[in-house]
């Protein structure tokens, strides 16, 4: 999809988003800013937005955005990177309790689906937007990509060494459940009948089924 050319249609619930509007009274400006830009990217696109538009959604001069924030790039950088911390963060907590690969593979896909049920806006931008990013921006954002990855891709091959897990290729099943968590930001809403408990389980229980868990 070219981020230049289609864009979320109209408002999206993306329930604890903090693209879904921009932050509340009192807060920090530099959040509301960062708040509102998620929202402008992902509706209009990156390079469609100027800090203009940003500035005017606020309510203020676009000269006084700079007091607070460097550069539209660094806008859009800041977003991806608090996005792929706040998914790895996610990671290490669901692990945290069990030692069991089966159990924390599921606990940490399951996080992961989640937070792009409710994260529509950081996912749109994190997967159409990051070429924008300049070099030094996307050098960082690619290694805590490759990071998050690697940590499924790990637990995955921990598994099959355990005898739980039973897949072809540890790197094309980490690829595809990564990717199905991706998805569901394209589609899922809140009044869908499956709620989001249930659309998590769901998912959980095919993660399972790809990872053979349970097979003969």
């Amino acid at each position: 999809m070219n981020s230049e050319t289609e864009r979320i249609p109209g408002p999206m619930s993306g329930r604890g988003s903090v693209g879904a509007k921009a932050a509340p009274r009192g807060a920090d400006r530099t959040d509301e800013i960062r708040a509102v830009a998620l929202r402008l990217f992902a509706t209009n696109g990156y390079q469609a937005t100027t800090m203009a538009h940003i500035a005017d959604e606020l309510g203020i001069r676009a000269p006084s955005i700079y007091n607070h924030v460097g550069s539209k790039n660094q806008l859009l950088r800041e977003i991806i990177v608090r996005t792929l911390d706040s998914l790895t963060e996610g990671f290490d907590e669901a692990i945290r309790s069990s030692q069991s690969p089966t159990i924390r593979l599921r606990r940490a896909f399951e996080a992961h689906v989640r937070f792009h049920a409710r994260h529509k806006y950081e996912a749109f931008i994190g997967t159409r937007e990051t070429r924008s990013l300049d070099p030094e921006a996307l050098a960082e954002v690619l290694e805590r990509s490759s990071s998050y990855e690697r940590r499924f891709r790990e637990l995955i091959r921990e598994g099959v060494d355990a005898g739980e897990f039973n897949v072809a290729s540890v790197h094309l099943a980490s690829c595809a459940l990564i990717d199905m968590g991706i998805g569901v930001a394209a589609w899922y809403e809140e009044d869908r009948s499956t709620g989001e408990d249930g659309l998590v389980f769901h998912y959980g229980e095919w993660a399972m089924r790809l990872l053979g868990v349970g097979a003969a």
